[in-house]
């Protein structure tokens, strides 16, 4: 016959085993599953960087058919979009404004520009583009009528 001590002894260390296993089975099954959640990370996080170059990206110059000839769209101020998307001429303007001292009149605009502004009808053409600048958000137009940069 086995002595009582000896099966207690059996016993408590069967006890400690099966809580080992109870252990080592449930870290088990973290450790294969750690695997497929990196994967879903590694997806997230490829997305969200395929965004972030999207969102980064320079935006296309906009252009539309008018009178049969194709015309490039002045964009609306936002962020990610350049200055560089604006036509050259709205380019420069916005330039000229930028530089002068303060606000602008659509005559010194021109003036900088090398337009004769002795002739209205050379200015208005350059009036309609500052309003457009406007109201694309590039600038504002001041209630004296004169332009200035956005803050």
């Amino acid at each position: 016959m086995v002595d009582p001590e000896v099966s207690e002894r059996i016993a408590a260390r069967r006890a400690e085993l099966d809580g080992l296993e109870e252990q080592l089975v449930k870290q088990l099954a973290e450790v294969r599953a750690e695997p497929d959640e990196l994967a879903v990370a590694e997806r997230v996080l490829q997305r969200m960087s395929e965004q972030i170059v999207e969102e980064r990206a320079p935006a296309a110059p906009v252009t539309a058919s008018v009178g049969g000839q194709t015309v490039r769209m002045v964009p609306h101020r936002a962020s990610g979009v350049e200055e560089t998307a604006l036509p050259p001429e709205y380019q420069r303007i916005l330039s000229v404004v930028r530089q002068a001292a303060g606000p602008v009149m659509t005559r010194q605009v021109g003036e900088e520009l090398g337009l004769d502004t002795g002739v209205r009808g050379k200015l208005e053409p350059l009036r309609g583009k500052l309003s457009k600048l406007v109201g694309r958000g590039c600038l504002w137009k001041l209630p004296d009528g004169r332009f200035t940069t956005r803050l």
